[in-house]
């Protein structure tokens, strides 16, 4: 689960940076309040990926999501970004964890076969 959840934060590390650029463009919105948001989102992202198999490390990445596509509100794209994102989060996790298992079960019956001995067949 770790590696296809990281692969999307860090994916999104850059969607956000890119988003930031977009918004700079704003001249409603301060340069210093666009970055000081895109930052820290960015850094969060990328925090995450050592977070994600810690309690609670999915479901921060779950408010990441909504976060994402709450941007929409200041650069429209992200609404569409956001929940391109939000539908790759939830199948990292979801088939993530299906892989872990998998894993699991075969590393179970791995060990059964070689503690059995080659007698065993």
């Amino acid at each position: 689960m770790r590696t296809l959840c990281s692969s999307t934060l860090i994916g999104e590390f850059f969607v956000i940076g890119f988003a930031g650029l977009v918004a700079m463009k704003d001249d409603g919105l301060a340069m210093s309040t666009v970055w000081w948001v895109c930052g820290s989102a960015m850094v969060v992202s990328v925090l995450l990926c050592g977070m994600v198999t810690r309690p609670g490390g999915v479901q921060l990445g779950w408010a990441l999501q909504i976060g994402l596509i709450l941007s929409g509100f200041v650069v429209p794209t992200m609404f569409f970004l956001g929940a391109v994102f939000a539908g790759l989060w939830w199948a990292s996790v979801h088939y993530g964890r299906r892989i872990d298992d998998i894993k699991a079960r075969w590393a179970e019956a791995q060990a059964a076969g070689a503690s059995a001995g080659p007698d065993a067949a």
